[in-house]
């Protein structure tokens, strides 16, 4: 097949040794990386088509900052098992056994892992054959007796090759049954923070879901009435949580934060075998990447349907060789479906400021966002010949906290925020609608979308301290994340109590008839 001057012009563009696959290259390529059928292949809330029967292995959201209250650290999140309903009992949420959940760090610019961490999940349970609670009593402890059920976990990190375990059976956070069952939860969390050897800290278990957003977007962008905009859908979630503060140093190229500031940071979830379809199950004895995760929004709203499981058993490195995903960052589908609902023209392509926010980092030599921002090649000891484009969410650790975080982040001048690593407070749904309509390469917020899907912030507020996530909720999500029923609920709870007690009462009054 020829390739036009445009798709040319494009390759150059990413880069040198882009390869272009044809339709037969291609259909072969995604028979190797798509795994076989049962195996759930996806993340952030849901978003590929295999995903909604394996929430253990679906990851939710990645969140890399510089630590706020300790800035020679940076601080890494990922959640998984998204829409946690907090009364989901008798089981609750845990952690996958058979499963890997790893964040990984590229600090060269080559699309792989430089350091991984890994955690591996064990349960324990103290009576299986005569309780059927999580807890039989009120749990102070995270090795209180009362708890029934547990998960402990081993952290590894791998660097260059190299393993190493640095925490063995620490025991994770349990869900947060409830105010009966655990009375002082905040302490239960604290206890599951642990510190790390050489430096940083580790947590592991149930957290609020600190994602916010209006997610009726995807009923056709709110059906074209903005005024259907505003309610935060993930409201009163939860979801299962890890999350690192490490030093610097440690991520760095050679271990120089000063020269070598920038680090792309995504997570996986690795799976045995390649036809399991629920957590519980095991088959194959190789580990699979059946998930991934880096900037938010990418695999739900840029990759094609037809791609979304394949991308997800894809590493980084390997992004550039998948033309059909390339050419949607390029020239992507969004703005043409707000431009048909809305009369928002839509920017024309190629979105070479796209590909920079995605792909390659932003850096004055990268394309038309005119900064050095989070780029790999600001590395001053990166090979800039084995830079290749990749999927990441990149990360400048020179960048000092912000003072005061706007929620747009860089888009507002605030530098440290999305699409510069990922704070809590980004509201990435409104950056991600700004930037793909053109604003980071304009320098102006688009008008007519500038209040986005009308959620600012997160339902409650997030911590100052180490792991800085809410704690669970525990109130109904039915009932609204107060927690709060309406009077006439409640009037209609008593009137059903009163009921039931009249039958009961009634049919203790006609088994006594019956024996008389």
């Amino acid at each position: 097949m020829k390739a036009t001057p445009a798709a040319s012009g494009r390759r150059r563009l990413l880069d040198h040794s882009l390869l272009v696959l044809g339709s037969g290259a291609l259909a072969t390529a995604l028979a190797v990386l798509t795994l076989g059928p049962g195996v759930s292949s996806a993340s952030s809330h849901r978003e590929a088509p295999l995903i909604a029967g394996d929430p253990r292995a679906d990851n939710t959201d990645v969140y890399a900052f510089t630590s706020p209250d300790k800035s020679d650290t940076v601080t890494l999140l990922a959640n998984w098992i998204p829409f946690e309903e907090p009364n989901g009992g008798p089981n609750f949420y845990a952690f996958g056994e058979d499963l890997r959940y790893n964040i990984k760090i590229d600090n060269t610019g080559d699309g792989n892992a430089d350091v991984t961490y890994t955690w591996r999940f064990k349960n324990q349970t103290r009576d299986a054959a005569n309780q059927f609670l999580y807890n039989t009593g009120q749990v102070t402890t995270l090795d209180d007796p009362d708890l029934n059920f547990r998960q402990v976990y081993d952290l590894i990190e791998t660097c260059r090759g190299k393993s190493k375990v640095l925490l063995s059976n620490v025991p994770a956070a349990p869900s947060r049954v409830g105010p009966a069952s655990m009375p002082n939860y905040a302490s239960l969390r604290a206890q599951a923070v642990r510190s790390l050897p050489g430096g940083g800290k580790a947590f592991a278990g149930q957290a609020e879901d600190p994602f916010f957003a209006d997610l009726r977007v995807f009923d056709l962008l709110y059906g074209g009435d903005l005024s259907e905009r505003g309610q935060d859908t993930l409201a009163g979630y939860n979801v299962n949580s890890v999350a690192l503060q490490i030093p610097k140093t440690r991520l760095a190229l050679n271990n120089n934060a000063s020269r070598n500031p920038v680090v792309g940071i995504w997570s996986t979830t690795d799976r045995k075998g390649v036809q399991v379809s629920d957590s519980r199950n095991k088959r194959g004895d190789q580990w699979k990447q059946v998930s991934r995760l880096g900037n938010p929004l990418v695999n739900e709203v840029v990759v094609p349907l037809q791609y979304k499981d394949a991308f997800n058993t894809l590493n980084p490195s390997q992004d550039r060789t998948v033309q059909p995903v390339v050419d949607k960052v390029l020239d992507p589908i969004l703005p043409k479906l707000i431009q048909k609902v809305y009369g928002v023209p839509a920017p024309p392509a190629p979105r070479n400021d796209l590909v920079e926010i995605y792909l390659t980092g932003i850096c004055k030599a990268c394309g038309p966002i005119k900064a050095d921002l989070n780029a790999h090649r600001l590395n001053r000891d990166a090979n800039p010949r084995k830079i290749v484009p990749a999927e990441e969410l990149r990360l400048n650790m020179a960048v000092p906290p912000a003072a005061n975080p706007n929620r747009y982040g860089v888009l507002a001048g605030d530098l440290a925020g999305f699409p510069n690593g990922r704070r809590l407070t980004d509201d990435v749904i409104d950056i991600s609608l700004q930037a793909v309509e053109g604003a980071a390469q304009t320098g102006q917020l688009v008008a007519a979308l500038a209040d986005g899907d009308k959620v600012d912030a997160n339902e409650v507020p997030f911590g100052t301290s180490f792991p800085y996530l809410a704690l669970p909720h525990t109130k109904s999500v039915n009932s609204g994340p107060s927690g709060m029923t309406t009077s006439k609920e409640k009037s209609a709870a008593s009137l059903g109590g009163v009921g039931a007690a009249l039958m009961v009462a009634a049919g203790w009054r006609m088994r006594r008839r019956a024996r008389a």
